[in-house]
């Protein structure tokens, strides 16, 4: 079977990029390991994503965000940093210019749902569920697949979403820098005696890191990032006790807490890929960056990734121009790189400073809360990157200019 695009990975970005090759007129086929049952009602994974201005754009243009509950829908309108027992911290607040918010809080599930609704009625889209591919093969004639039943797929155009753990992005000869944090995420939703008043807290504390994530009443989504060899004491304790260890992470600012969900348990590992692209293949979503989720930007540079691949393809479509292109997947590259590169290690950065408890360590990461706290461009752009529309943010100058 022939077709223009075949995607690997039916995850959100996959999905999220069929939806916006709606209408190009290519055939596009999607071929996903998991039953396309899973993909109709996705189970809480206790993952629950802050997205940014960007993606809920992104997510409106396609038509997935018109299809999640607006009650499932938390506008995160504040956010305060704190570490260990520092008296400074540093906030962030939703600027009062007619913004709405600073991000905006769904649960991961809600978001594979809805976008996996919209992809559901793409009529240029083709799913193959429960079938992985082991082989692909490009050149300058195109791109074969070969699937786990023998079946044979050509395409001019492949494109890899298939995890940060990418199989086929190390058949393609693309390597990457990967990083094992030694640490894994404890995740469950816990309901509070008082109201969250929208408010995301960050406590980096000694031996771990708590976020505090607002969802919808008065019920936040609780992560927990620890060395690894703690994981299994944390999941063995009873929910009362689960509890009470949140409530004093948070030094009680929610008051009386309870676990509602049961908890779950990541490992935290960072991949970037070295390129984006080779002849006829491109790498989007975690196959191209997989993020520590501390700075929640993972999710976002995916959809962010694969609309400014879209973008591409289509200009290309319209200028009748090859869209399998090297030019065009350079540029895909080139403009995605700009972005995650610099995030990817600002990010391990922030992660190594914030989970060094010795005391040159401890010492250095109270001074950056207090002087970011104190400088207006810092907390400017970090703000703007949370809210901005569009895929390169601001620079410094235009704050400035604003003076």
């Amino acid at each position: 079977m022939h077709y223009d695009i075949a995607i690997i990975g039916a995850g959100p970005t996959g999905l999220s990029f069929a939806c916006s090759l709606r209408d190009s007129g290519l055939q596009v086929v999607v071929i996903e390991k998991q039953a396309r049952a899973s993909l109709e009602s996705p189970k809480p994974d206790g993952r629950d994503i802050a997205l940014t201005h960007l993606s809920r754009r992104i997510m409106q243009q396609h038509g997935s965000w018109q299809r999640i509950d607006p009650q499932q829908i938390s506008p995160i309108e504040k956010a305060e940093v704190y570490d260990g027992d520092s008296p400074y911290s540093l906030s962030f607040v939703t600027p009062e210019d007619g913004t709405d918010a600073l991000g905006f809080l769904v649960s991961n599930f809600r978001i594979r749902q809805a976008i996996y609704e919209e992809f559901d009625t793409v009529d240029n889209a083709t799913l193959l569920d429960e079938r992985r591919v082991i082989r692909v093969n490009t050149d300058d004639q195109g791109a074969t697949l070969v699937l786990d039943d023998d079946q044979r797929i050509s395409a001019e155009l492949v494109i890899a979403a298939d995890t940060r753990f990418s199989d086929t992005r190390r058949q393609m000869g693309i390597s990457s820098h990967s990083y094992d944090f030694g640490r894994s995420a404890i995740l469950a939703w816990m309901d509070h005696e008082q109201p969250h008043q929208h408010t995301a807290f960050e406590c980096f504390q000694y031996g771990r890191t708590m976020a505090i994530l607002p969802l919808a009443g008065n019920r936040s989504s609780v992560v927990i990032t620890l060395p690894s060899s703690q994981v299994s004491q944390w999941l063995e304790m009873d929910r009362e006790q689960f509890a009470h260890e949140v409530q004093s992470g948070l030094d009680q600012r929610l008051g009386q807490m309870t676990q509602a969900s049961e908890r779950f348990t990541y490992p935290l590992v960072g991949v970037h890929a070295d390129r984006f692209c080779t002849t006829r293949y491109a790498l989007i979503g975690d196959a191209a960056v997989g993020m520590h989720p501390v700075t929640a930007h993972g999710f976002n540079l995916g959809l962010s990734g694969q609309d400014l691949l879209a973008e591409g393809i289509t200009s290309a479509i319209e200028q009748q121009d090859e869209f399998w292109s090297d030019r065009v997947l350079r540029r895909y590259q080139q403009q995605h790189m700009l972005t995650t590169r610099p995030l990817y290690h600002g990010t391990n950065t922030v992660v190594g400073l914030f989970t060094n408890d010795s005391f040159p360590a401890t010492l250095l990461r109270k001074a950056v809360l207090r002087l970011s706290d104190k400088l207006p461009p810092v907390k400017w752009a970090i703000t703007q990157k949370l809210m901005t529309k569009d895929h390169v943010m601001p620079d410094l100058a235009s704050f400035f200019s604003r003076r």
